[in-house]
């Protein structure tokens, strides 16, 4: 669970550059990007309960009082909003959970965050020490002037967190250059901690896949298993270490393009990123990624791409950098350059498709272009008709039934799947026929053929686009099929090339 102390009732409508990618559950909640961390490290799936922010704490507690839930009774920061916060927390245990770990979002000393550390403090009272541990992320920094590492910071946050009645059981100190023994245990006595609980966290080498492993050989499982009175049989970190060895040991090298919008910050496309080194890791190859502006291949500026293995359009929202997408898309098909779109990466490529292969020049999305003669994508408010979509955005998991003979279908291996959706506009079911009689199959659609959610071409190396986001699927150790076949493709081109 991620509690966010901002004061957004949700991440939905927050930019990316501010706050990321926003992450979708099965459920159609908005949540923070964590949550795809937890999803992808622990293959636990997240749900609505899994992200809460302070917006959405204080909305509902006022709601509570205007409805007259507290019979009149001043309405406080303690107990009112601290309970609420601590129901939430409990809300996650369904009778089949053995923990729920909550991160709070933040820096200690923050003023908004402070109400996450008093609900905390009470639940350690109200459940029990024994049923409770305490995590100090902490960081320790490296002054490279002086040549030391400097343990302060911690010190006062720990301090801080003392004050209000939390008591660390576990520090987890970052750092750029490992913690010697004398520095782990001056953090030991300064904070209260047992020097066996001081745990190092320095940067990896390889790849952030590393870090279960980098805890689990300092103790950090043993710990918690300790503490909870939980049995502790051998770690099977077999599935890990597997992963590991793939990105250590890579066969080969292989450069992918992703053409987008919000190439500035890296969290923007955070689990595209981690998809395709997912797809990578399934074959055993180095990624090489390069992240082109959308808005530099517009005017056909696509020099970039010639030594590009795989070019792949993610999701967005807005008409920035359109024409740069379709243009990396036609680029994409004449040159038989493996291709992947993702929700506006189906929505660009029906629109490249329907422009330079079926003759309709004028073709567009109605997001784009509202007055389009040929509106190939539209508002799902204009499908209404086939299917009843409840809301002005598809979100969360829906069905799929895939084409048998299409390249989706082998690549899952089964006739039916189901993603995750976050987008308002559609391929337009008027034009069906005339795109899959120019050669563009539909792989893909709801069960009951609805709306389309595959298209592909068949006589090209590789040229997938979906309208779900499938990404938010795959995991290191369990890449997503696509990703990996995409990344397949890729490799075959690249052997080529070289």
């Amino acid at each position: 669970m991620k509690l966010d102390p901002y004061l957004n009732v949700d991440p939905g409508t927050m930019s990316p550059y501010q706050h990321g990618e926003v992450y979708v559950t099965d459920d159609g909640a908005e949540t923070d990007l964590d949550l795809g961390h937890y999803e992808r490290f622990t293959g636990a799936p997240t749900s609505k309960k899994s992200n809460i922010t302070a917006g959405r704490i204080y909305w509902d507690v006022l709601q509570k009082e205007r409805r007259g839930d507290y019979l009149g009774r001043t309405v406080q920061m303690i107990p009112h909003i601290s309970n609420e916060i601590k129901d939430r927390i409990r809300a996650l245990d369904d009778g089949e959970v053995d923990i729920i770990l909550c991160e709070i979002g933040g820096t200690v000393g923050d003023i908004e965050g402070s109400i996450f550390l008093e609900a905390i403090r009470e639940i350690g009272l109200e459940e029990g020490r024994d049923n409770v541990s305490y995590i100090h992320l902490t960081y320790v920094p490296y002054i490279a002037a002086a040549g030391e590492v400097k343990t302060k910071p911690s010190q006062q946050s720990v301090a801080k967190l003392r004050e209000i009645g939390i008591m660390p059981d576990i520090l987890i100190c970052r750092a750029e250059v490992p913690l010697s023994l004398e520095v782990r245990q001056k953090l030991s006595l300064f904070c209260n901690v047992p020097l066996n609980s001081v745990i190092e966290e320095t940067d990896v080498k390889h790849s952030i896949y590393e870090v279960p492993l980098v805890l689990s050989d300092q103790g950090l499982d043993e710990l918690l298993l300790v503490h909870y009175r939980i049995a502790r049989p051998p770690a099977d970190l077999r599935p890990w270490r597997k992963v590991i060895n793939a990105i250590r040991n890579p066969i080969g090298e292989v450069t992918i393009g992703v053409v987008g919008k919000y190439q500035e910050l890296q969290d923007a496309y955070k689990s595209i990123f981690e998809a395709l080194d997912h797809g990578c890791i399934a074959n055993q190859m180095k990624l090489n990624l390069v992240k082109i502006a959308a808005e530099d291949i517009e005017s056909h500026k696509t020099s970039q791409l010639e030594e590009i293995h795989g070019i792949l359009i993610p999701g967005g929202f807005g008409n920035r950098g359109i024409e740069g997408k379709v243009a990396a898309i036609r680029y994409a098909r004449e040159k038989g350059i493996p291709f992947f779109g993702i929700c506006m990466g189906l929505q660009c490529a029906v629109v490249e498709f329907a422009r330079n292969v079926c003759g309709l020049k004028t073709a567009n999305s109605t997001e784009i272009d509202a007055k389009s003669p040929d509106p190939v994508v539209c508002l799902m408010e204009e499908q209404k008709e086939v299917v009843d979509l409840g809301a002005t955005m598809r979100l969360g998991a829906w069905d799929c039934k895939l084409t048998p003979d299409t390249r989706a279908a082998a690549h899952y291996g089964k006739e039916l799947i189901s993603e995750r959706h976050r987008h308002r506009y559609e391929f337009n079911n008027a034009y069906r026929d005339l795109v899959q009689e120019h050669g563009l199959t539909i792989a893909g659609t709801t069960p009951g053929g609805e709306l389309v959610e595959i298209v592909e071409i068949k006589d090209h190396p590789w040229f997938v686009a979906v309208q779900f986001h499938p990404e938010f699927k795959s995991q290191p150790f369990n890449p997503h099929p696509l990703f990996a076949g995409f990344i397949e493709a890729a490799t075959l081109r690249s052997r080529k090339k070289s």
